[in-house]
């Protein structure tokens, strides 16, 4: 009987923090910082566990040059759809302005904050914060 009672307690402490474990930490963004992007979507990836943009920005400064790609992390596709959002709402060439928190260590990356659709107006309802 003890050997059945330690199988069914190891599994259900397995259950229990498999939750926690699929969800990572927002710390490698500095939320206290806002970067605004206005770029050109490469690509809008609709999947799990979470969609992203990656976003093509020109430097303003330097017109000759390539645009670098930005990463952007969102919130799952179920979040998104609660929020207005659907896989067909960017598409590969569409101009979009993309307000993030950028990743803390500098790379060219970050978590939505909002975005700006091509015909001006913001996609969706804000997270709650």
């Amino acid at each position: 009987m003890n050997r059945v009672v330690s199988i069914l307690v190891v599994a259900v402490a397995t259950l229990a923090a498999s939750p926690a474990s699929a969800h990572h930490s927002r710390a490698m963004f500095d939320q206290n910082k806002r970067v605004t992007l206005v770029g050109t979507v490469k690509e809008f990836q609709w999947a799990n566990p979470h969609c992203w943009i990656q976003v093509l920005v020109s430097d303003s400064n330097k017109p000759d040059a390539a645009p670098v790609e930005w990463g952007v992390e969102m919130d799952s596709p179920v979040a998104l759809m609660r929020r207005g959002w659907k896989k067909e709402t960017l598409k590969p060439g569409d101009k979009v302005t993309v307000v993030i928190n950028p990743l803390r260590d500098g790379q060219l990356g970050g978590l939505v904050v909002s975005v700006t659709g091509p015909d001006g107006m913001v996609i969706g309802r804000p997270a709650a914060q």
